[in-house]
């Protein structure tokens, strides 16, 4: 049987789209192309007629039929994932070397001065920060129990594996900070025992947990939902959290903590923002609708996390405040995954704006949280030594 395929080649990524590459089915009539869009109707070997249309973008959405890993670029057997070069997809390399770029280790972090401060706040408030890290050490061992099992053996492109493989480090990384936090604040072995199995001891930190572990565990979510729900999880489970850290930092208290959370919070928003990219590089995409289910549930969970089970208002943050945040997230992540808003909320913080914006810390004083290591991102001639220079 003739084999069909069609090839697009995306200039602004500088890198390959394949639309459709399947032995298995046999044309039925000739693709047809009117406004961008284009549609093939395919005829497979149980004679079930499937129509597949474009998105516009060059993409397949699967209006009937089941997940077909063969179907992808990524997901489908490659003889050349052993080796590197030649780099086949620049925009998912160049997003390797970001998250290269921007390594550090827990033993740059200065933790000395953060207990004068945690000896000052209030039993609330160190009830609220030492579960919130409870839940941020168990959460980065539940990403990479989905990054060994599944994604890095699922995904068989060399430069995604290669991110991957970074990603793993790194969340080891947060792990292990967050357990050095843990470690330093809580003094009681009792309390500490119980941070640290979090995900048995704590129900609002097991259902946020659970709600992660099924999407690893399941046997018929597709590829294109499971990255989904991993985008959920780094970038609406975290995002809460993450506000409510900074929210001290406003206050100018515990600056390990804080300047912990700047860098791990820039590392978890890297691993979003890839997440999205791979998302764009599929062919069967989940349905829009099916996307925003899946984000309305991880909305629900963190919003009932945050204002109820763990309210931010120990801390003297507004609960409402709070939900309208993530929601606000939520719309910003499904931006990313090229679909429509849910919430139209806008963001109620604006000392998370200031976040987003460059590092102006004195580099001799501290180390920023925009910082890259010297060297990993800079083009070939940048370093070059010049007897002209201007000096």
């Amino acid at each position: 049987m003739p084999k069909a395929s069609v090839e697009v080649y995306d200039k602004e990524n500088n890198s390959p789209t394949y639309i459709y590459d399947a032995s298995q089915f046999t044309k039925v009539d000739s693709p047809g192309i009117s406004n961008g869009i284009a549609s093939l109707v395919l005829r497979d070997s149980t004679n079930l007629v499937k129509k597949e249309e474009t998105n516009g973008e060059g993409k397949l959405a699967v209006a009937e039929g089941k997940f077909d890993a063969q179907l992808e670029p990524l997901l489908r057997e490659n003889p050349r994932r052993f080796v590197v070069f030649p780099i086949e997809y620049h925009d998912i390399w160049k997003m390797y070397k970001k998250a290269e770029a921007s390594f550090w280790t827990a033993e740059e972090v200065d933790l000395s001065k953060d207990i004068p401060d945690w000896e000052r706040l209030n039993d609330n408030e160190r009830h609220f920060i030492s579960h919130v890290l409870a839940f941020f050490a168990a959460s980065d061992g539940i990403v990479n129990e989905n990054l060994v099992e599944r994604f890095s053996q699922e995904v068989q492109v060399t430069e995604a594996r290669c991110f991957y493989g970074f990603q793993i480090a790194m969340e080891n990384i947060h792990s292990e900070m967050y357990s050095l936090l843990i470690d330093t604040y809580i003094h009681d072995p009792k309390e500490r025992d119980f941070l640290f199995n979090a995900i048995e001891t704590m129900p609002c930190v097991k259902r946020k947990a659970d709600w992660a572990l099924q999407w690893i565990a399941s046997e018929t979510a597709t590829f294109g939902e499971r990255i989904v729900a991993f985008a959920a999880v780094e970038g609406i489970f975290f995002s809460g959290s993450f506000a409510s850290i900074f929210w001290l930092k406003k206050r100018g208290l515990m600056p390990g903590l804080t300047f912990s959370n700047e860098l791990i919070s820039r590392d978890e928003g890297l691993h979003c923002d890839f997440a999205c990219l791979m998302f764009k590089h599929l062919v069967q995409k989940p349905s829009e609708e099916r996307v925003k289910d899946i984000i309305r549930e991880a909305v629900v969970i963190e919003q009932e996390f945050l204002t109820a089970a763990l309210p931010v208002s120990l801390i003297g943050m507004n609960c409402d405040l709070m939900k309208q945040y993530i929601e606000y997230v939520a719309d910003r992540l499904l931006f990313e995954l090229q679909c429509s808003k849910i919430y139209h909320s806008e963001n109620p913080f604006d000392f998370m704006e200031n976040i987003s914006l460059e590092g102006k810390t004195n580099f001799f004083e501290k180390r920023v949280g925009e910082y890259k290591k010297s060297g990993v991102m800079d083009e070939k001639n940048e370093n070059v030594f010049d007897m002209e220079a201007d000096f």
